[in-house]
């Protein structure tokens, strides 16, 4: 279903507060078309803040692993020289769980599961990083959290203007993450971070041959199966919404045949 226009939503939610029966708030509608123009209305640079507040609240409630440990140094080797995007300043970290995921957020945070790092090789971890990172650079992600925002209660914090953001509550930033986990990228959207991901393997050296083969894999591991469980994370979030892992795997597969690339022995299986 295609999303209306806000002043049409804003119209609607008017017009119903002064016209509908009694049994229905009107309060409470009209409270709920405010704060639709305001999620409308937030900057990015009021989206990276609640972003870094939600990422800070998930860092302290998970199994981040030291800078010694092994699975840090790895990553850190392969992300040497990744600073920014478009600006916005790069952290990586890495999360001990057997779960195989990895994400990137507005705020520039990337957080990589060991249970990915232990399926896959290098080039493959950074082309799944690549293509995460795109979600940012294309702005999916903070059009992501504007509609997080306007789905949970944290859109109640919503500062005002001239102020960067509001301190969100325990129960707001469990109600954000909630919505962020629940939310998917669109299939537009999937294909153009794949886009991004390839020409990302590419400018770092690596052969993009990585992006169909970290895929396949993940394709493997679903039982093959194209769909992840974006929520538990227990399956892969990167496959979690079209298109298919098959049409992905044949459009990475296609592009790096013709830019003249040959397919690499894996040194994971």
């Amino acid at each position: 279903m295609k999303t209306l226009k806000l002043a049409t939503i804003i119209t609607a939610i008017a017009l119903a507060a002064t016209s509908c029966s009694s049994s229905i708030d009107s309060t409470r509608v009209l409270s709920g078309g405010l704060k639709a123009l305001q999620a409308a209305s937030v900057t990015d640079e009021q989206i990276q803040a609640y972003v870094h507040q939600y990422i800070e609240a998930l860092d302290a409630q998970s199994p981040v692993l030291p800078e010694s440990d092994a699975y840090v140094k790895r990553l850190r080797k392969l992300t040497s020289g990744l600073t920014n995007v478009d600006g916005v300043p790069l952290n990586f970290k890495v999360y001990k769980t057997n779960d195989v995921n990895a994400f990137a957020c507005a705020d520039g945070s990337v957080r990589v599961y060991t249970g990915l790092m232990d399926l896959m090789d290098d080039n493959e971890v950074l082309g799944v990083i690549g293509h995460e990172i795109g979600h940012v650079a294309l702005k999916h992600t903070k059009k992501q959290m504007k509609h997080a925002l306007m789905t949970s209660a944290a859109l109640d914090a919503v500062a005002a203007t001239g102020q960067v953001a509001a301190a969100l509550t325990d129960s707001q930033l469990g109600a954000l993450g909630e919505a962020i986990s629940s939310a998917q990228f669109s299939q537009k959207q999937e294909s153009q971070a794949d886009d991004y991901g390839y020409e990302f393997i590419k400018a770092a050296g690596k052969n993009p041959w990585a992006m169909a083969m970290a895929f396949e894999k993940l394709q493997s591991l679903s039982g093959g199966s194209t769909a992840g469980n974006a929520a538990t994370g227990s399956s892969t979030s990167i496959l979690a919404t079209h298109p298919s892992t098959e049409a992905r795997i044949s459009k990475m597969s296609q592009r790096a045949t013709a830019d003249g690339f040959k397919r690499p022995a894996s040194s994971k299986k």
